[in-house]
């Protein structure tokens, strides 16, 4: 063996002759150029260190600017990697440098080659996961992007902060839905005071139980807009259009029939072990057109609500337009203020303004009341402001008045639930839609907060725990299923708090505040023209967070973009032709305008001998996000195309998680509770 010769002067001098380049049995990987590696030999019997050479960059900022690829690069593949690289398998190597069996294209690059393939940056994160798939190692490491990752413990005083920070940034998916549900139910002001309580009660407790018992990821549990669709569906079913008394306890028990046996559903489908198979067809095409089509299609609630009263609505519109993106990067003692309470802050200044509005008597006409239907008004005068007066006046009085101080909301508070297998069919399908929404809150999130991505057993674990909590959600009364919110993923994003315990301590908070009569009695006191100005958002923000699924997969493919528009398309479409179907332009329907597409089950064009099976087919497949999910789920499984371009989701292993000890602390359940999971090996870590 031929002793290595010692270095001499650098650079050298111009009549040296040029070094031949020994020639050995192994090339050089093309990532090896590209972290500053030595081009020399592989061999299993030297150990090579990864040098130190590059400080890490500091995190990078989503709200910045443009961000370079290197910003967003991963670290270097531990020496691990290099060893099983060196072995009879090239699949990694193939990949990287494109030449047959793993050979370089260029044996002997000359040194401005070799100087640009150093500084070349990283590979992005979906082409290291498909090497990493090969030999069965943990996805790479994604580079957080928050301040406190999933472990971290800020403090007492900034836990506190950014507890209350995270649920007000959120705010909007935690209170509008019962303000829509409750008056089609023909519900009063203090039954949405009652409900808005039992809301925020649930969501503290659902929200402590999967941070503790699901997948443990920071995510806020809440009522979902996937269940809006089908509540309002059943809310305004035949049989219920002829109910004169009591609609609102009545169509309550029968939500909380249907949800019950869909909580149970989703919880079979969790802890069985079936969501960690259904994961392998779950990829982010059909996540990302299933969420996208879901924020659409509520579109005919939206600003037809808000023409109730333009100056309101439209005002609350621009505030949350103008904070949330013209004023975004604005610091406040070194916080973006008006990025992160975009919706509270402008629906606490248009509140305002409607509240000063109210009270110096410009929505105050003589003779008319509010309460009195406009179609009961003789005087003329009246039955053209009484609109006005109902949508634009801002009244607390209710709130300080009526609604007591303490009030605890229990189970079964409006009285025995009852169960209709048609409506619990229906609620049990939407639950596999919530399912996927979950799925890619857990990708998304966990590449923001955690070592690693969760296992496929963590994932199901977390969807058996939604399937309890949307029981919980049942019991209680809520209108809703429980979910993972979807805006959770842009709250962390943008707040850059990924901690566990300040989630925690938020849930506890909103615990304290459900017990609070009054606090339930001021948010339902929210004029119902803000309440859609704010939808109007919402529904946005969530349509473009489920496009943003689309970056894991191949942008430029047109596979893809094909499936996604088709099922984005027909996702419009053909709820449009079941809703129009049999309905009758000139004929005097009695629900608004806006609740149209809800009222498919009386006139879909299924007319089967069997009325339940109508209503269920005809009800399914009127709802956007049904639709699709279907397309986009038979399409992405069907057309050819590898899993680099669909974007394939990459789950942890659970054999490689379990050899780290980082990825065991954030995913493994507290206080040794795995033990209990023996005999469901498949939920667990």
């Amino acid at each position: 063996m031929s002793r290595p010769a010692r270095p001499g002067p650098w650079p050298p001098a111009a009549s040296s002759q040029p070094q031949p380049q020994p020639q050995t049995q192994h090339q050089p990987l093309s990532w090896a150029k590209r972290t500053a590696f030595k081009n020399a030999p592989i061999s299993t019997s030297v150990q090579i260190s990864t040098p130190n050479t590059t400080p890490t960059p500091p995190p990078p900022d989503l709200e910045s600017g443009p961000t370079t690829n290197a910003a967003l690069a991963l670290p270097p593949p531990p020496t691990n990697a290099i060893a099983s690289a060196s072995g009879t398998q090239h699949t990694s190597v193939k990949r990287s440098n494109g030449g047959a069996n793993g050979a370089s294209k260029d044996r002997n690059p000359s040194a401005g080659q070799r100087q640009r393939d150093s500084s070349a940056p990283l590979p992005r994160l979906r082409d290291r996961e498909v090497v990493q798939e090969d030999h069965d190692e943990l996805p790479q490491r994604h580079p957080h992007v928050v301040t406190y990752s999933l472990r971290d413990s800020p403090g007492l005083v900034p836990i506190v902060y950014y507890g209350l920070q995270h649920y007000l940034s959120i705010l909007g998916s935690l209170i509008l839905i019962p303000l829509v549900i409750v008056p089609a139910m023909g519900g009063s002001y203090e039954d949405r005071a009652a409900v808005v309580s039992t809301v925020l009660l649930v969501s503290g407790v659902t929200t402590l139980l999967h941070t503790l018992l699901g997948t443990r990821l920071p995510l806020v549990q809440g009522p979902s807009f996937v269940y809006l669709a089908p509540a309002l569906a059943l809310i305004n079913s035949p049989e219920f259009q002829a109910l004169n008394q009591n609609n609102f306890k009545h169509i309550m028990k029968e939500l909380q029939g249907a949800l019950i046996i869909a909580a149970a559903f989703q919880a079979i489908i969790g802890y069985t072990g079936v969501m960690a198979l259904l994961l392998r067809l779950i990829s982010p095409i059909v996540v990302s057109s299933t969420i996208a089509a879901l924020g659409l299609s509520f579109f005919s609630y939206g600003f037809t609500q808000v023409g109730a009263c333009l100056e309101i609505g439209i005002l609350q519109i621009l505030l949350v337009f103008i904070f949330s993106l013209y004023l975004r990067k604005i610091k406040l003692f070194g916080y973006r203020v008006f990025l992160i309470y975009a919706v509270p802050l402008g629906l606490g200044i248009t509140w305002a303004i409607a509240f000063v509005l109210t009270e110096t008597g410009v929505y105050s006409y003589k003779g008319c009341d509010a309460n009195i239907p406009a179609s009961n008004n003789v005087s003329e005068y009246c039955r053209k402001h009484v609109t006005r007066m109902k949508h634009c006046r801002a009244n607390t009085s209710h709130a300080l008045r009526d609604a007591p101080w303490f009030r605890f909301p229990y189970p079964l508070q409006w009285g025995t639930p009852v169960f209709n297998w048609k409506m619990a069919l229906v609620m049990c399908l939407v639950s596999i839609i919530a399912s996927v929404d979950s799925v890619g809150c857990y990708h998304a999130s966990s590449l923001l907060v955690a070592e690693r991505p969760p296992t496929a057993g963590v994932v199901s674990r977390g969807i058996g725990m939604e399937g309890i909590t949307s029981l919980l959600a049942g019991l209680w009364g809520t209108g809703v299923g429980s979910s993972t919110l979807t805006e959770n993923v842009h709250t962390i994003a943008v707040t850059k708090m990924g901690s566990r315990r300040a989630v925690q301590f938020g849930a506890v908070l909103l615990i304290l505040i459900s017990l609070i009569g009054k606090v339930g009695g001021f948010i339902a006191s929210i004029p119902d023209v803000m309440v859609a100005a704010l939808l109007c958002f919402m529904w946005a923000m969530l349509a473009a967070l489920g496009l943003s699924n689309l970056r894991y997969s191949s942008n430029g493919s047109s596979r893809n973009s094909i499936v996604v528009g088709l099922a984005l398309f027909f996702s419009l479409s053909v709820p449009a032709y079941f809703q129009q179907y049999g309905l009758n332009p000139n004929s005097n329907v009695s629900v608004p305008s806006y609740f149209l597409p809800y009222i498919v089950a009386s006139h879909g064009p299924f007319h089967t001998p069997y009325a339940g099976v109508n209503y269920v087919l005809n009800t399914l497949l009127s709802f956007n996000m049904v639709i699709a999910f279907v397309i986009a789920f038979v399409l992405d499984n069907t057309v050819p195309g590898s899993r680099q371009e669909r974007g394939a989701y990459v789950w942890s292993k659970s054999e490689a998680a379990r050899r780290e000890p980082a990825v065991v602390k954030d995913y493994q359940l507290p206080f040794n509770i795995s033990r209990f999971f023996g005999c469901v090996k498949w939920v667990g870590l």
